[in-house]
């Protein structure tokens, strides 16, 4: 597209790798520059009578023309040009159609000496005869294409060499003897004369359908099956044009047919790497699916078992017992941390984790984070400082994913500080170049973790966001991690639109810096209202007839005896079925109060069962969904099918009470 002066303005993928030029260079260049120096009057004649003297919008002029591209060689191309008046301005825009017809005019250039050639065979009888012979067999064998020339009824009259190698036939078994017909598939022809009557608005007969066009004064071009002389079949791209005599009558057609295997092999390929690459991300996420549901439900139950006791629903426990059980604890969570990075990052490669953006307080951020960090801090004598600026403007950001972030950054630092050591968590508001605005400037709140760690050597800095990767060294062999924790970071900051840097000296500190580009917010900003608390206290419904029935879906044993135990101890009945075709039948005979639905079961799995109960028995018993799998979408899933909640594996068991209690009441 260009205007009226010939500076274009925008141009198709096609155009830009025909010209050898990148997208954002060919915009705002004239578009003569590209036509050949000896062709660029004749270019700047034919465009002025175009924009000068064709006055109806819409109107197309077509010619030839050599354009040299950026690099490579000259071509010749065929020039559309399309003139549109807004009729508002009187603005003129000229939309080009580019074609390639190098490979064409070679080829019109062969059948047109073979046509001369041809021609001067009927007038001439003499020595000349012979010389338009010998220089029509050179030209047909010249070529790998197949060229066939037939007589007005479609008997062959040339089978050239390329034919000869392309079909398996030699010259004198086809030559005035068949048609082409005998190349086709029956069936194929008839569909193709069927199509092509359609567009011509005549009956066409499959034995015509490769001369009918030509026979009009067109050119017929279209993808073929051939079959060779031993039955095999490839696809060819065939082109038809009549043969006239000096009269302009036509004598006869010429076909050239170019065997298309290697493009269809390429085009077949590209559709099966297509496919395999679908096939391989379904699998993934199927395995990760499946990792997180094997991992999650053993854990369920250790972290579960591991609360009922320090609750001391078992009984009452001594110091040593309660230490060590806060070790179980602690390591529990350390793996189900491990766990949910992993998934995170999954989730983030595959594309499937998205933000849950809100107007959010930089300063309530920061003293979370600081906050989770601080016990840990305190056991190494770390002195941990926070430093927020009171006109920090709030933010729009997922506030769960950033508070992760600093938590990283924080647990990194607290990590790789010696005892006595200290620890900033500094928040400025800069003004920052915006690489993707083009130089403008734009304010991003930048959050800054400080440490007096080890420090990182400089030749290490590179391999800090990259996942499963942990710099390699005597110092980090002391402490623990998968090298997952920086690439969450990285990824979680860069779907922000932000940036993380990094600048640190061995033995004596680092600097995490957080850049996030700070919008205008546009929201109302939230008010603070106070929230109950996770650990509310329950009212326990006495162990009687009265007491409320929990109908437990679960195929674990271990989970089962977690969670019965736990449900019985603060007063709740509970019937067990292991798979969901029995969590139905107990459904229909139990009725009961509420139902805790595993969803990975054998027989039938609770998704099913859930439809089935909400079909076919009640719409008002509560349903809460419990799974292992905590994959993209699973929430929805089972919301859709008719859950009331969903908790993710592993459970905590006070948190499934207060679920349960409010859902009761």
């Amino acid at each position: 597209m260009t205007d009226a002066s010939g500076k274009i303005l925008e141009a198709n993928q096609f155009v830009v790798d025909l010209l050898a030029i990148r997208c954002d260079f060919i915009v705002g260049k004239p578009f003569i520059v590209f036509v050949a120096p000896a062709q660029r009057e004749l270019f700047y004649n034919k465009f002025n009578h175009v924009c000068l003297h064709n006055n109806e919008s819409s109107a197309s002029t077509t010619w030839e023309m050599t354009l040299t591209p950026r690099e490579g060689n000259p071509f010749l191309a065929e020039l559309t040009v399309t003139k549109n008046i807004d009729p508002e301005t009187n603005g003129i825009q000229l939309c080009w159609i580019i074609r390639d017809i190098s490979d064409r005019k070679r080829v019109e250039q062969e059948l047109k000496q073979l046509t001369q050639f041809l021609e001067t065979k009927v007038e001439e009888r003499t020595q000349e005869l012979w010389q338009v012979t010998y220089l029509q067999r050179a030209i047909l064998n010249a070529t790998d294409y197949a060229i066939i020339s037939t007589d007005l009824n479609g008997i062959i009259q040339t089978f050239n060499a390329g034919a000869e190698k392309m079909l398996g036939y030699s010259a004198s078994e086809v030559i005035g003897q068949v048609t082409p017909a005998i190349l086709h598939e029956p069936q194929e022809a008839i569909d193709k004369a069927e199509s092509l009557s359609v567009e011509l608005g005549f009956d066409i007969s499959a034995s015509e359908v490769c001369f009918a066009k030509a026979r009009l004064g067109l050119t017929y071009e279209d993808e073929w099956t051939y079959i060779r002389k031993d039955g095999s079949r490839f696809p060819v791209w065939v082109s038809v044009t009549a043969l006239k005599d000096f009269n302009q009558q036509i004598v006869g057609f010429l076909g050239v047919a170019q065997n298309i295997s290697d493009r269809k092999l390429s085009e077949a390929q590209l559709l099966l790497a297509n496919q395999e690459l679908l096939q391989a991300t379904r699998l993934k996420d199927e395995f990760l699916a499946n990792m997180s549901h094997e991992l999650r439900t053993p854990l369920n139950a250790i972290l579960g078992m591991t609360e009922s006791l320090m609750e001391e629903v078992f009984g009452v426990l001594n110091q040593q017992q309660k230490n060590s059980l806060q070790i179980v604890e602690k390591s529990g969570n350390h793996l189900l941390e491990l766990i949910n990075d992993i998934l995170n990052l999954a989730k983030i490669e595959a594309g499937q984790l998205t933000l849950d953006c809100a107007v959010a307080s930089v300063n309530q951020i920061c003293q979370a984070s600081i906050m989770f960090v601080r016990n840990q801090a305190m056991k190494k004598q770390i002195k941990l400082e926070m430093h927020v600026p009171s006109d920090i403007p709030y933010i729009e950001v997922d506030e769960r994913r950033i508070r992760q972030v600093l938590i990283n950054l924080l647990n990194n630092a607290v990590k790789f500080t010696p005892e006595g050591g200290s620890i900033t968590l500094e928040v400025t508001l800069e003004s920052m170049i915006d690489d993707i605005k083009d130089s403008i400037s734009t304010q991003w709140v930048k959050f800054a973790v400080i440490d007096t760690g080890i420090g990182i050597d400089r030749q290490d800095l590179k391999k800090l966001f990259q996942p499963f990767i942990q710099i390699d060294s005597a110092l980090n062999r002391q402490y623990d991690g998968t090298g997952l924790g920086l690439a969450l970071v990285k990824r979680i900051v860069e779907l922000h639109n932000g940036r993380v840097s990094v600048t640190s000296e061995v033995g004596v500190g680092s600097r995490f810096e957080v850049a996030l580009p700070c919008i205008e917010i546009t929201s109302q900003i939230p008010q603070e209202v106070p929230t109950p608390s996770s650990s509310a206290s329950i009212e326990h419904v006495g162990s009687t007839s009265e007491s409320p029935l929990i109908l437990l879906a679960e195929d674990n044993e271990a989970n089962i005896t977690t969670i019965v135990s736990y449900l019985e101890v603060k007063g709740f009945r509970i019937a067990v079925a292991n798979d969901g075709q029995e969590a139905i039948a107990l459904v229909r005979s139990k009725n009961p109060d509420l139902i805790l639905m595993d969803i990975q079961m054998p027989r039938m799995d609770g998704l099913e069962a859930i439809r089935w109960i909400r079909s076919n028995h009640s719409t008002d018993v509560p349903i809460i969904a419990l799974t292992a799998l905590a994959m993209t979408g699973d929430r929805e899933k089972c919301l859709a099918a008719g859950a009331n909640d969903y908790l993710s594996k592993p459970i905590k068991l006070k948190q499934l009470a207060t679920v349960i209690q409010q859902f009761l009441e």
